[in-house]
């Protein structure tokens, strides 16, 4: 084995780009040829072939005396630091050597050298090198909102002239008034979060290019995330086992059985892939885990520092905006590309200033806070836009608060809900066990690059796009409902909200139940017991979602709730599905600490899993005695729940109207059963001693909450937690995998799916493509939605999809949903363009998943339309209008229709993640001239399309004019939506994964 010690001395040895290459060497000791990058350096990939040396696993952990670097035969693990005492040998000498000179070389190169600076230790030595944006000696930057300037400087730290320009860095400095103009910038982020239901088919993506790899007679271990990679598998916990002590391992155990073939794979992935973090079954809900453990606030990689920054493939990957920092949700196709190393394009974004007043009154939460702040957003607008916050008020809010209130910037449109660091913050990475060094090196290192704020200092003033307020006093004790998380009503009108919302005709605040039928009573028979449900009555109560599970303040006062009710003589309904589903194990530790688990196990509040649960919908079934009382009746039943989503059919299939409200509301109204009350007028029960308990009765103070949360919630506890998060439970722990290098597909499986990317993959780019005579597959109007496009949703028994199962001997009840299978590529191409109300002009009215063959005439269902162009050697294109793509950003609405072989997709306007996932997948994206569209051009969608490309690379342009003629002799002029130079790149290759293993292969 290779031995040495490797310490930094005052030779320029000891450089921060020195010890990055000693790394980033270290990294490339395995058998071949291995890829390394310097962060501290334009990104490019360089490689080094060592000859048959055995795989090892290598970590750093930087100090300011010198670098050790450590063999590890074990996984990643830790998302800090590790040590190890084996140490690298001197034969490396002239390797290193060789690249010492190379990445000098290179750092001279860099545009911004000359603010890459020093950052000392109070007490001697240096923390590390950083790019500092106060050297840039601009005044504009004073000005940016600090959200803008992580953005500036990951331009900076990343700019290469090719990915990340000079130009690029200008826009993001001049963002005053470049925002305005909706330009574009690329965006590297330090790392990437994944949850199981979207983290598969990027595993599977990941293995599929190792296969390609290999085929081309290169080494796959190259391919591996460039970036930290952490999946949280926390999406397929069901609430199938509730109110009792054992349903956290029965909930298990169900979740395993179902989800065998998934969690086999991703644990295969969890051994295969470096860099790459998985966190068992059972550990905790993702956003929980990101905010108490994963979050670094800032990277001191290899005496590189810089701040973290985060794209994840769940849309609430902003709950950790409340840590300060920046981190939204991207779909699958961007997360694979931010982890292989390519720059994510997006709008430079503009910036809403909300200001924070005063101080939350008492007996108010931060779940009435985040539903009022919801409301006030949404109704100003901010779709694309970053929202800041600032103000005296910030001081008032827990960062938990603050995390809770960045969770749900989804529902209120924005890409970000971000609160700058302070000392709240570090106050919170003190507490969930960060270490003191660490903290001081995140306080020294925001404070010098000017990305800290010192509540206690003149603080200049920022500039935002717009401006709102709120003065924290004025937010009252809220819910949000029935059927949208922006619906907010405050808690002493709910009961005429109720009603109004009876008397309503159907939508968003109506149920349209007549008046006769208003006061109609359910009687049934639970297990022996008699029962009645009503119009309101709540038959689900859910403690769930990272929304509120991660803050010990609501918790508590859940728990708090529970005991001065049962201590009050209360008991809620045994009819009510009640289930308790904390983000961590912390949250466990500490109800059990302060005694007061036991009043919510009274109450029913037995703890069901770790992980999502009601707030996705995975609430399980209901009683069938209850199922049965409200479908035979029509009874508008409800659901409370402490989470962040409640469209109508999302928590149960028989939940018309749902609420979301904090833990202790979830509690107060299970004990109610109904929503149908006036709590400040109405009891909620009788009493042991006979008496009417009401609402008042049972309230804790906010002095009661916050001793509760100083007493019971303690560093030690996230210590503990988070030392043995990778450890696993038995179940997973026993899950036989195979091991290797390459995964071992399965062709009898309908989960996982070796997908035919990469199957005929030339060691030479293909070139563009132009398009033939193309038939047109779907000819649509505006407004056709990811929704629309992508599989989602349970699948319909007479789909293609399901054909194709029951032909795999997979009957109805196994099923499952399109999100469960995202890992197999035959389901979800089948499941494109199925949605059962998409509109499709050829079909003259009618809706649904099909269209017309054009050379038969015959009208079959898409998936079947696609094949038969496939096979009869065919290309197709789409047409269509305005806000293509628009929605949720998936990856499958770019790879099913490649799959199906659309060539090509000509519209009035494109969403713009969707459009950059068109071009990752090859897909030529064109617009049509400003004013015109497929009618205005007496398109009727039967022409046969031709659209010539030259041949060369070098000879298209982003944004040029390219002309597509018809056979029925019309021709017409449209924009080419290749808009960099680095998406004509991905082009030339055939779309981005291609373009990604071609670059390892050659370096």
């Amino acid at each position: 084995m290779i031995a040495a010690t490797l310490s930094s001395s005052p030779s320029s040895s000891s450089s921060p780009l020195f010890r990055s290459l000693h790394r980033r060497f270290a990294s490339s000791l395995s058998s071949g040829t291995r890829v390394f990058r310097s962060p501290a350096l334009p990104t490019r990939v360089y490689a080094v072939s060592t000859g048959s040396i055995r795989s090892v696993r290598f970590s750093s952990c930087v100090g300011s005396k010198g670098i050790g670097i450590g063999i590890r035969a074990s996984r990643w693990r830790s998302p800090v630091c590790f040590r190890s005492s084996t140490q690298i040998g001197t034969e490396s000498g002239p390797l290193i050597e060789q690249f010492q000179r190379r990445i000098a070389t290179m750092a001279s190169e860099h545009p911004f050298k000359g603010i890459f600076t020093s950052l000392p230790k109070p007490g001697g030595g240096e923390f590390g090198k950083f790019y500092s944006l106060p050297a840039l000696n601009d005044p504009r930057i004073d000005k940016l909102p600090y959200s803008i300037r992580i953005l500036l400087e990951s331009a900076i730290r990343n700019c290469d002239g090719f990915q990340v320009k000079k130009e690029d860095v200008e826009k993001i400095i001049d963002w005053v008034n470049s925002s305005p103009k909706q330009v574009e910038i690329p965006f590297k982020p330090a790392r990437v979060l994944l949850q199981d239901f979207t983290g598969v088919p990027v595993v599977v993506d990941l293995a599929a290019m190792r296969d390609a790899m290999n085929k081309l007679g290169n080494d796959p271990n190259k391919i591996n995330p460039l970036v930290p990679v952490d999946l949280v598998i926390d999406h397929s916990v069901q609430v199938d086992v509730a109110r009792s002590e054992n349903a956290v391992q029965s909930n298990m155990e169900l979740e395993f059985q179902r989800n065998k073939e998934r969690f086999g794979f991703l644990k295969w992935g969890s051994t295969a892939f470096r860099n790459m973090l998985v966190v068992p079954p059972g550990s905790g809900i993702v956003h929980q885990v990101n905010l108490e453990y994963l979050g670094r606030v800032v990277f001191n990689t290899d005496g590189i520092m810089y701040p973290d920054s985060v794209v994840g493939t769940d849309s609430h990957t902003t709950m950790i905006d409340g840590l300060g920092v920046a981190g939204w949700g991207v779909g699958g196709i961007e997360a694979e590309a931010a982890m292989l190393g390519q720059p994510m394009s997006m709008v430079l974004p503009g910036v809403v200033g909300f200001k924070l007043d005063g101080k939350l009154r008492d007996g108010v939460t931060a779940t009435d806070l985040v539903l009022t702040v919801t409301q006030i957003l949404r109704k100003h607008g901010v779709v694309g836009k970053f929202v800041e916050f600032y103000g005296d008020g910030m001081a008032q809010l827990s960062l938990a608060d603050r995390a809770t209130i960045a969770n749900m910037s989804p529902e209120y449109g924005a890409t970000m809900g971000f609160f700058p660091v302070d000392h709240v913050t570090l106050d919170y990475l003190k507490l969930t066990g960060r270490s003191d060094e660490t903290v001081s090196m995140v306080e020294a290192y925001l404070r010098a690059n000017k990305m800290f704020v010192d509540y206690s200092e003149p603080l200049q003033e920022k500039v935002y796009s717009s401006y709102l307020e709120l003065n924290l006093g004025d937010v009252v004790p809220s819910l949000s409902g029935p059927k949208r998380p922006h619906d907010r009503v405050s808690l002493k009108d709910m009961k005429a909200d109720w009603h109004s919302c009876l008397d309503s005709k159907v939508g968003f605040k109506g149920f349209a139940v007549p008046k006769e039928a208003q006061g109609k009573v359910a009687k049934f028979s639970f297990h022996g017991q008699p029962a009645e449900l009503k119009h309101g009555s709540v038959v689900i109560a859910a403690i769930t979602s990272c929304t509120n599970t991660s803050n010990p303040s609501v918790m508590l006062g859940a728990a708090l709730v529970a005991k001065k009710a049962t201590e009050l003589g209360l008991e809620v309904k045994p009819w009510v599905k009640t289930s308790l589903a904390p983000g961590s194990g912390v949250v466990t530790k500490y109800l059990l600490q302060s005694g007061l688990q036991k009043y919510l196990n009274q109450q029913g509040f037995n703890i069901v899993g770790y992980g999502c649960t009601t707030c996705i919908g995975n609430s399980g079934d209901l009683d069938e005695s209850v199922s049965a009382a409200i479908s035979e009746n029509d009874i508008v039943a409800a659901a409370v729940l402490s989470g962040n989503r409640n469209f109508e059919g999302r928590v149960h299939p028989l939940t018309r109207a749902n609420y979301l409200a904090s833990p202790p509301l979830v509690v107060a109204y299970a004990l109610a059963g109904t929503v149908d009350i006036d709590f400040e007028k109405e009891p909620i029960g009788t009493g042991k001693d006979g008496k009417s308990v009401y609402f008042r009765d049972i309230w804790p103070s906010n002095a009661e909450v916050a001793q509760a949360v100083q007493s019971n919630v303690l560093p030690d506890m996230f210590k503990r937690t988070y030392e043995a998060i990778t450890k696993g439970n038995s179940m997973w722990n026993t899950l036989e995998v195979p091991t290797g290098t390459l995964y071992q597909w399965d062709p009898k499986s309908t989960y996982i799916h070796d997908p035919p990317y990469f199957k005929n993959m030339s060691l030479d780019p293909p070139g563009p493509h132009g398009v033939k005579d193309a038939y047109c597959l779907l000819n649509f109007g505006d407004s056709i939605t990811t929704d629309h496009i992508s599989p989602a949703g349970s699948i319909h028994k007479d789909s293609i999809a399901a054909k194709y199962l029951l032909e795999r001997g997979v009957d109805r009840k196994g099923f499952n949903s399109y999100g469960s299978r995202r890992g197999n590529d035959e389901v979800m191409a089948r499941g494109t363009f199925a949605n059962i109300r998409l509109v499709n002009k050829f079909l003259n009215g009618e809706v649904g998943p099909k269209t017309i063959h054009i050379p038969s005439g015959e009208k079959l269902y898409v998936f079947d339309a696609a094949m038969k162009y496939k096979e009869d050697g065919q290309d197709t294109i789409v047409l269509a209008g305005a806000e293509y793509g628009s929605g949720s950003s998936r990856d499958w609405a770019a790879k099913g229709p490649m799959l199906q072989g659309v060539k090509a997709v000509i519209a009035k306007s494109f969403e713009r993640i969707h459009r950059s996932n068109l071009v990752g997948m090859g897909i030529i994206p064109l617009c049509f001239k400003a004013g015109e569209d497929a009618d205005s051009l007496g398109l009727t969608g039967y022409e046969r399309f031709t659209i010539d490309l030259p041949s060369s690379i070098s000879e298209i342009r982003p944004g040029q004019d390219i002309t597509v003629t018809t056979d029925s002799g019309k021709s017409f002029t449209c924009t080419l939506r290749f808009d960099t130079e680095v998406e004509l790149a991905y082009f030339d290759h055939g779309g981005i994964l291609p373009y990604v293993i071609r670059n390892l292969m050659k370096n």
